[in-house]
């Protein structure tokens, strides 16, 4: 696996990292929350890496992770994936924010509605779907097993968690997906964020290991 990270700059002042993850075998290549800078995606997929785009992955709905879909697919193909939930967010400018946030009201519709458990193939790369509501209630991060390695969107950053006073967020439903479903991972496994900077699991652990015991649903 090759994977090439993209910041893009947004409206709200905080860069969107876009991954770009490349298959060397097969040239199979999907792009993790491509919100904008199109023409260097693009690039990246055609020229450098000469491969196809088979995938979209959005992590979630909102606006400064999505920003790009529309004219990446255009331009690249590749299907639209998305939570089940979360796709109907794509229609709804109240949940995707993307007015909020200074973009022009952005609305797409997904090629396939994922779930919990699902399994995604690229070239010889298996990446598990894990359902981690909390940011949005679709939120969703992947995980590969092969390459130790989690892209989380806006699930859990370096020190710190995705929030959760936007539209259909939820502050318990985001720690209990940390706490049941991504802490459970191997110490060993890299988080890629939807913000700032990678991070590795076991630094992070200690935060809601530290946390868990003042959290009063637990």
């Amino acid at each position: 696996m090759i994977l090439k990270e993209r910041k893009i700059e947004t409206w709200i002042g905080d860069k969107t990292n876009c991954y770009i993850i490349f298959e060397e075998n097969s040239k199979e290549i999907m792009c993790v929350d491509p919100a904008g800078d199109v023409d260097k995606l693009e690039d990246l997929i055609k020229n450098v890496f000469k491969g196809t785009l088979k995938y979209i992955y959005l992590t979630h709905c909102h606006g400064d992770h999505i920003g790009g879909v529309t004219e990446l697919k255009n331009c690249c193909g590749g299907k639209i994936l998305i939570h089940r939930i979360d796709s109907e967010g794509l229609n709804d400018v109240n949940v995707n924010l993307s007015q909020y946030i200074g973009l022009p009201k952005i609305e797409l519709e997904a090629d396939s509605r994922i779930d919990d458990g699902d399994k995604i193939h690229l070239g010889n790369l298996e990446f598990k779907v894990i359902h981690t509501p909390g940011h949005t209630a679709g939120s969703t991060c992947i995980y590969c097993e092969k390459e130790k390695c989690l892209f989380s969107g806006d699930t859990i950053f370096a020190g710190t968690w995705g929030r959760t006073d936007l539209p259909t967020s939820n502050r318990e439903d985001i720690m209990n997906s940390i706490m049941n479903k991504i802490l459970v991972l191997p110490d060993d496994t890299f988080i890629f964020p939807g913000h700032g900077k990678a991070t590795m699991l076991k630094d992070e652990k200690p935060i809601y290991l530290e946390l868990k015991p003042k959290m009063w649903w637990t």
